[in-house]
């Protein structure tokens, strides 16, 4: 089952790139203490997450942060390499490109992808959660293909 809205969000690890190259970073730090906004999307450079998911929330940004935000964090099941340049590519520096490498974390909150059939391996489902102090407030997961309920302007009418 997956994560429902009121749950705690379980503990893990992302990886980010930082200045020294990749740092394990644990959700209890991205988490703990602030309010932030997690939209995952099945693949770094794929269609819909480049052309309209990712580029939503980096032009929402400011909005979306104005809503009391502290962070806005990207998750792929990719590695952080990958997540990194495609942040550059996408100009999201007010986003926080966070690489779930194995799937595990996707796997914990019950929101993974089995995309095997079209050689993808296991990914993590199109979703976006708003999260207060390690609490999913709201957790908007896509019913299927498209981008709907996780969109930046649908995150923002739930802030």
């Amino acid at each position: 089952m997956s994560i429902q809205d009121g749950e705690k969000v379980p503990a893990g690890t992302l990886t980010i790139m930082g200045e020294k190259g990749p740092q394990p970073t644990s959700t209890e730090a991205l988490f703990s203490g602030k309010k932030v906004v997690l939209f995952s999307v099945p693949g770094a450079f794929t269609p819909t997450c480049s052309a309209a998911h990712l580029p939503g929330f980096v032009v929402k940004a400011d909005d979306i942060k104005a809503k009391g935000v502290d962070s806005i964090i990207c998750m792929a099941v990719n590695d952080v390499f990958v997540m990194d340049a495609w942040g550059k590519d996408q100009n999201a520096d007010e986003l926080i490109m966070a690489a779930d490498g194995n799937g595990d974390f996707a796997k914990s909150l019950g929101l993974e992808l089995d995309g095997t059939a079209m050689g993808m391996g296991l990914r993590a489902q199109r979703f976006a959660m708003i999260i207060d102090n390690g609490i999913a407030t709201k957790v908007l997961v896509e019913p299927g293909r498209g981008l709907d309920v996780s969109s930046a302007e649908s995150v923002l009418s739930h802030l």
